[in-house]
C-alpha cells in the first residue's frame, strides 16, 4: 500500500529480535522477520501476519542472504529500515584454550553477516524512490568495554563500532542513516544469565542486574521512526545497576 514503512529484523525469532519486531509492529511498520529457524519466527510474526513476511536464512552464508534481499525487493519494492541483529557468543574459556575455528565462526556471525545484509540494503535503498533508508547494528557494551573471558564477542562488537561509523560515512550521499544501539544485561536466553552470576573483572562471580528486552524494541522503533536528516548515531540502553558506569 502507499506509504507502507518496510523493516527488516535479523536474528528476529527470539530475545532482542523478536521485541524489536513486535516494537515495530505497534509503531505500523511492515516487518521482514529472518533467522535460521522457521518456528520461531512464525511465532513472532503471528501477532500481525498481514504485516510480517517470514524468510529464514543464515547471515553467514551468501546464497542465503541474496536470496533474503531479492524476496524483498520482489515483494515489497523497497526496504526503508534494517535492523542487523543476528548474533553470538563463544564459550567463555582463555584466549589460550579457544579455538580458531569458534573464533572465526563468531566472526562471521557478528561481523560478516552484518557487512553481507548492509551491502544488499545498500543496493536496495540507493536505487529505490523515495531513496535513501536507516540501518540500526546492535553493538553492546562490549563494544566499549570486554568480560572476563571473551575475546571473540568483544573484538567482533569494537568491530561493528566500526562497521556503524563507516555505513552512516559513505551513506550519507545515498541519504542512508546507519546507528548502533548498545545493549547491556537484556533479560533474554543469552543476556539471562548474568542473574545467576557471571564473572567479574576482579576474578569474582556475580549475580547482575538484568532489563525487560521490550526496552530494546521500543529504542530500535524510536530510532527507525526519525527522519532521515535526523539520527542516534550511538544509543546505551543498559540495566541500570549492571557494572559498567564508574568500573562496577
Amino acid at each position: 500500500m502507499a506509504g507502507e514503512r518496510i523493516a527488516m529484523v535479523t536474528g528476529a525469532g527470539t530475545g532482542v529480535g523478536k521485541a524489536a519486531v513486535h516494537a515495530l509492529l505497534k509503531d505500523g511498520w511492515t516487518v521482514v522477520l529472518t533467522g535460521r529457524r522457521r518456528e520461531p519466527l512464525e511465532e513472532a510474526a503471528s501477532i500481525a501476519p498481514e504485516r510480517t513476511l517470514v524468510i529464514p536464512s543464515d547471515v553467514t552464508r551468501p546464497e542465503t542472504v541474496d536470496a533474503l534481499f531479492a524476496k524483498t525487493r520482489e515483494t515489497y519494492g523497497r526496504l526503508d529500515f534494517l535492523f542487523n541483529n543476528a548474533g553470538m557468543g563463544a564459550p567463555a574459556v582463555p584466549i589460550e584454550d579457544l579455538p580458531l575455528e569458534t573464533f572465526r565462526t563468531v566472526v562471521e556471525t557478528n561481523l560478516v553477516g552484518i557487512f553481507l545484509c548492509t551491502q544488499h540494503a545498500f543496493r536496495i535503498m540507493k536505487d529505490q524512490s523515495p531513496r535513501g533508508g536507516r540501518i540500526v547494528n546492535n553493538g553492546s557494551i562490549s563494544a566499549h568495554a570486554p568480560r572476563p573471558l571473551s575475546i571473540a564477542y568483544t573484538s567482533t562488537k569494537h568491530a561493528v563500532t566500526g562497521l556503524t561509523k563507516s555505513t552512516s560515512l559513505d551513506g550519507r550521499v545515498y541519504d542512508i542513516a546507519c546507528g548502533q544501539i548498545d545493549i547491556g544485561n537484556a533479560d533474554t536466553a543469552m543476556g539471562g544469565r548474568m542473574k545467576a552470576g557471571v564473572p567479574q573483572a576482579d576474578g569474582s562471580v556475580k549475580p547482575e542486574a538484568v532489563m525487560d528486552p521490550g526496552h530494546i524494541g521500543s529504542a530500535v522503533a524510536y530510532m527507525a521512526s526519525l527522519p532521515l536528516d535526523a539520527n542516534v548515531q550511538f544509543m546505551t540502553v543498559m540495566a541500570t545497576k549492571m557494572p559498567f558506569v564508574g568500573r562496577g
